[in-house]
């Protein structure tokens, strides 16, 4: 039988078959030695063939295949920092979920995710979620960033989950397609989820006002189908995005003004750091390039890994 994975909890795998019927299924033990440097061998939105059987009175499935993916996106493995963590697979778009205050997402975070979505073909949007909570410079900040990533490319959207502000431009958005919502925790994916479809009623905490945290309402990545024609894959927050599979003079090629730039450069293989005559970094200095973005870009391609917290608008 072929069927989607719609929910992982580590060792049990909900699968939905054609039929639309839905199956508690576990893996063969290969998988796990196949060399896939990831935690999770099965993730949320594969497409898999997988058997029936019944044991104890019960039906369970075993998958024994994997399709091949159109496209996945990763994250680090949380316990074990050389392997990756898959998040989901065979999206269509991801959105990603930003808030200026309580939590504050880091422009290292969403640079991070973007260049992550753009290795591995997958259209980005951000959502600037809470607007209604913010005073007038916060607005400020978040129109500041709105059109610094819009002056790339990128759908940027003001959105409040909780009122329903542009709820319904998200809503048009994913109709007829497989998306992924992503952020740290505490941002609103789940009250907004509610939002787009209240009938699935996911659980939403408060935030932690004593760490200004959010708190992880989703343990695991699951995938939910909407009343009006679309999939939502509902992720858990994500504190940090590593990046995998890259050698350095590739990074820059996710960043899509870096890579209209990289043609006028001096060599063919400049990393844009200490080269002479390298057009992002005149294009830097000209202020054609956003800073915020060129520290991310440095801190990706020197591997300081510790440092995606770090707000790059507050001075010491």
């Amino acid at each position: 039988m072929k069927g989607i994975v719609y929910k992982s909890t580590g060792s049990w795998y909900t699968v939905k078959s054609e039929d639309g019927d839905f199956y508690e299924c576990r893996i063969k033990g290969k998988f796990r030695i196949k060399g896939i440097k990831s935690t999770n061998p099965v993730a949320v939105g594969d497409h898999v063939i997988f058997e029936v059987e019944n044991a104890d009175e019960k039906t369970i499935g075993i998958i024994t295949e994997i399709e091949d993916r159109k496209n996945y996106i990763v994250r680090k493995s949380v316990k074990l920092s050389k392997q990756t963590h898959i998040i989901a697979s065979n999206l269509d778009q991801v959105f990603l979920l930003v808030t200026i205050k309580n939590p504050k997402t880091y422009t290292i975070f969403i640079d991070r995710f973007l260049v992550t979505a753009e290795a591995y073909d997958i259209p980005a949007i951000l959502l600037f979620n809470k607007i209604d909570s913010y005073d007038e410079n916060e607005l400020l900040e978040v129109k500041y960033l709105a059109a610094l990533y819009r002056k790339i490319g990128y759908t940027c959207i003001g959105i409040s989950a909780t009122t329903g502000k542009n709820v319904d431009k998200v809503k048009e958005l994913m109709i007829g397609k497989t998306s992924m919502f992503s952020g740290n925790s505490g941002v609103g994916k789940s009250t907004l989820i509610n939002a787009l479809e209240p009938s699935l009623q996911i659980k939403t905490t408060e935030i932690s006002e004593q760490h200004l945290q959010g708190q992880h309402t989703t343990t695991f990545a699951e995938m939910f189908d909407l009343s009006f024609d679309a999939q939502i894959i509902d992720t858990p927050g994500i504190r940090g995005f590593g990046i995998f599979d890259m050698e350095k003079d590739e990074i820059g090629d996710y960043f899509p003004e870096f890579f209209k730039l990289k043609g006028g450069c001096k060599f063919n293989n400049c990393l844009h750091l200490d080269e002479p005559k390298c057009a992002v970094k005149e294009a830097l200095e000209n202020d054609e390039v956003a800073w915020s973005r060129y520290k991310s870009y440095v801190q990706m391609v020197t591997g300081d890994d510790d440092t995606y917290r770090i707000d790059i608008f507050e001075k010491p």
